[in-house]
């Protein structure tokens, strides 16, 4: 499925390159955070268990909010809303694959929930504004309109166990079909 009409993606956006910073991500677990999710529950992320993916992105837009200045030139940072309609979208065929879908970003939990009503997701936004998931496995973030933001990237974990790695995500709409059909291919 591709991204809502009324989120449609620029086609002159620069495709983000391998650049090697999720290399090391392979076969790693995931440290002993807890983050704050849009249902109120807090998620330790060390004590996932069965299949899981989170979809790491830098920062969905809100209505007559603009998006920080030369949002669209930066590599991978446009896409947000598009990528997470999508896994709202395919959210049945991952729930179908005993998957359990989380979006992450660095965006406060308030601004979370926001998103989260506004584009009726059916899965749980966690919320790491101080950038702490980062920290601990060094992962890829940017800098954009004075904040500090992810990079986009999928997780795919078992347990708590990174088994696959999406980076970089292009175009970021299908990234969930993408993720939907790697998970059959492994099944």
């Amino acid at each position: 499925m591709t991204a809502p009409a009324h989120f449609p993606l620029p086609e002159d956006l620069p495709r983000p390159v391998d650049d090697g910073a999720t290399d090391h991500l392979s076969g790693l677990t995931l440290p002993p955070l807890v983050l704050p999710a849009t249902d109120g529950r807090e998620v330790a992320l060390n004590a996932l268990s069965g299949r899981t993916v989170i979809y790491i992105y830098p920062m969905t837009g809100r209505p007559g909010v603009p998006l920080p200045e030369g949002w669209n030139a930066i590599p991978g940072a446009r896409g947000c809303t598009p990528q997470s309609c999508a896994f709202r979208d395919h959210h049945d065929a991952l729930r179908a694959l005993d998957v359990t879908v989380y979006g992450l970003s660095a965006q406060d939990g308030a601004y979370q929930r926001e998103a989260r009503e506004r584009l009726h997701l059916p899965f749980a936004l966690l919320s790491d504004p101080a950038l702490r998931l980062a920290a601990a496995l060094r992962l890829p973030t940017f800098e954009a309109g004075g904040m500090r933001l992810y990079r986009r990237l999928t997780l795919v974990l078992d347990g708590a166990r990174i088994a696959h790695v999406f980076y970089p995500v292009f175009p970021p709409d299908r990234n969930a079909q993408d993720v939907v059909d790697w998970l059959r291919a492994a099944a």
